[in-house]
This record gives C-alpha cells, sequence and structure tokens, in this order.
C-alpha cells in the first residue's frame, strides 16, 4: 500500500498582496458564494524551492529550470577556441537529440527545461567531449531518476521525451482563507524631499496598490513512496527532502510586495496525517465561509474546530486511520520537529 503524508496548515497573513494578478490585485477565488483570497500552487513550489530551509537541508540536491542552459555550454566551447558558429551549432546537436525542446535563437529553447545537479554536470563535461571528437553527435544528458530532490516533489515534463519525465510526488493546492474577504486599496503619496514647499507643496507621486489580509488554509499531499522512488531508493536523501518541504510549508511564504506589508508569517496550526488510506483535502470544511455561523466570532479558532469537526467525518464515514500529529501555537502544542519527526521516520531503514 501506497503511504502518504498529509499537512493542513493555517496561516495568518496581515495586510500582504503575496500573489497578485495581472492587474496588481491579489489574486482571489469564489468558494461557497464568497470571495477569497487565493494564493497560488505554482507559487507556494517557488517560494519552497527559493527558501533556506530547501538550500541548507538539500545542498546539492537542488535542479535548476531554465530556458538558458545552452549558454555555459556555448561559452565553454567558444573558451577553447570554437568560432561562436560552431558552438551554437554543436550544443544545438546537444539539445536536439536529448529532445530537450525546441531551439530559439542560438543559446536557448522554446520551453523551460528542470535539469538535477549530476544533468548540468553532464553537460558542462560535454566541452571536452565535443572539442575532442568534433563528429561527436548529442551524447545522452538526461537521466531517468536525476538526483534532484525538486524534481523528485513536483515533476518534470518534457513533451518530446516522455521517457525521462517524473511524475510529481507531492501536489500543493492553492492557498484560500477560510473566510470572506474583500480586495481594499491604499491611496499612497510619495514625498519629493528637495522640492521647495512653497513653491510646490504636491506629492512627488501617487499611487494605488492593493491588499488583503485572512487566515488561509494550505493542503500538501506527499505519496512518500513514491518520493523515495523518484530519489532511486535513496532514504537519506528522501528523508532530508520530506524535512525541507514540512518546513518551508510551514514557515515561507511568497515575497510578493514584501518590503511594502512585511508579510512575514509562519503557520499557526498545522494538522499533520500519515497512512496508507486514500488522501483528501479538508477545503470543504470552509465551503461556508467562516464566521457565517453563530458562534464563530474567532476565525483561527472556527477554523481548527470545522478541521476537526470534517477530519472525524470523514474517519467515521470512511473508517480512516490516520496517524496523526498537531502543531497548534496558540494551545502551546506540538512542535515543527514533531511533524517533521514522524514524517523522516518513514524512511528510517
Amino acid at each position: 500500500m501506497t503511504r502518504f503524508v498529509q499537512l493542513h496548515i493555517l496561516t495568518a497573513y496581515g495586510a500582504a498582496n503575496l500573489n497578485r494578478d495581472d492587474t496588481g490585485r491579489p489574486k482571489t477565488l469564489t468558494f461557497g458564494g464568497a470571495e477569497r483570497l487565493r494564493i497560488s500552487s505554482q507559487s507556494l513550489k517557488r517560494a519552497f524551492r527559493e527558501s533556506e530551509a530547501f538550500a541548507t537541508t538539500l545542498a546539492g540536491a537542488i535542479g535548476s529550470r531554465s530556458q538558458r542552459f545552452m549558454g555555459e555550454l556555448i561559452a565553454g566551447l567558444e573558451a577553447r577556441g570554437l568560432s561562436r558558429e560552431d558552438a551554437v551549432a554543436r550544443a544545438g546537436v546537444v539539445v536536439t537529440d536529448n529532445k530537450l525542446g525546441k531551439l530559439k535563437g542560438e543559446a536557448q529553447t522554446e520551453q523551460l527545461v528542470h535539469l538535477g545537479p549530476d544533468e548540468l554536470a553532464r553537460i558542462a563535461a560535454l566541452v571536452d567531449e565535443l572539442v575532442a571528437d568534433p563528429s561527436l553527435k548529442g551524447p545522452p544528458v538526461l537521466s531517468e531518476k536525476p538526483r534532484a530532490a525538486d524534481i523528485a516533489m513536483f515533476g518534470r515534463m518534457l513533451a518530446d521525451n516522455t521517457r525521462h519525465n517524473v511524475e510529481a510526488a507531492v501536489q500543493v493546492a492553492h492557498a484560500f482563507t477560510t473566510h470572506r474577504v474583500a480586495v481594499e486599496d491604499d491611496y499612497y503619496t510619495a514625498v519629493d524631499d528637495l522640492k521647495d514647499p512653497d513653491i510646490d507643496a504636491g506629492a512627488g507621486f501617487i499611487g494605488v496598490q492593493y491588499y488583503g489580509a485572512g487566515l488561509f488554509y494550505l493542503y500538501v499531499c506527499i505519496d512518500a513512496d513514491l518520493l523515495l522512488a523518484n530519489l532511486s531508493g535513496e532514504r537519506s536523501l528522501a528523508a532530508d527532502t520530506i524535512e525541507a518541504l514540512i518546513r518551508a510549508a510551514c514557515t515561507v511564504g511568497p515575497t510578493g510586495k514584501q518590503n511594502a506589508f512585511a508579510s512575514r508569517a509562519k503557520a499557526l496550526y498545522v494538522l499533520q496525517e500519515i497512512g496508507e488510506d486514500a488522501p483528501r483535502s479538508l477545503a470543504a470544511a470552509f465551503q461556508h465561509p467562516v464566521g457565517a455561523r453563530r458562534g464563530e466570532a474567532d476565525p483561527q479558532a472556527a477554523s481548527i474546530e470545522r478541521l476537526g469537526s470534517l477530519r472525524a467525518g470523514y474517519a467515521q464515514a470512511y473508517g480512516e486511520a490516520f496517524a496523526t500529529q498537531e502543531l497548534d501555537v496558540a494551545a502551546g502544542k506540538g512542535s515543527l520537529a514533531d511533524l517533521i519527526a514522524a514524517a523522516r521516520a518513514l524512511y528510517a531503514g
């Protein structure tokens, strides 16, 4: 049976614009007929990948996603005396033969390509091979299971080279507020320090920025066995990977408009479930916005109560038997270390 780790996380943000749309407004969601603030899955995963938690715990096991990985190969070939034209041509063969995507200009691919550290090292090593043997075609670069924790977690898709696709072991939902919200606007001015107020007392600049505030619910589902398989059975790296993910999910958020709002926050409540039952989100607990029912004056307490109530209902209806750990800041219950220890134990032995 497959083992899953599920995280149900509540994090409160004051005035913030963590993840904005094309008009500059915070992203939103209509759920249960009520508008909520939303943080996209893509934005969250990017924040996790760029976090200190990943950088320190997974040093040397994080990949890079780019359209420009050919640039270093071309530069290396030029440094070894090849003309620009020859360097571009030979690098292009590497891309074409490995089916890494369509070429765009001299040193880019049209698609973003996610490569692991081992694959990037292989590309760097090709400089000597391509110089030594001008007739060499594109030698293999990709690994079926790259040693990259972020690829193991979030997957990789190569449209023209499906053999080297990696199925994501981690699913990250869009976070949304458990209660109804309204996006607000902040009219602001900037003062010109060198302006003479006797001549012109007006502002040097005026503008509007948008924000919202609320308690967000985030759901993360980890297929613990697929994560281990994606990392070629390397238990130590799998344990470090799940630790980095849990730490980041609880302590890291997108940095949109950070200097304007100082919107730094850590999870107030986390319910972690580990088991072999089919995973499920608890988002339905908030289909009716918190605050709409009698006695829900405290959004945090009401949200925690709703999570517990729905979880108990699922357990009764489907016979679920998840092992659980809780972190509750307000109640002084549990710790991040407890959550991590329970998840790491899946890879012991």
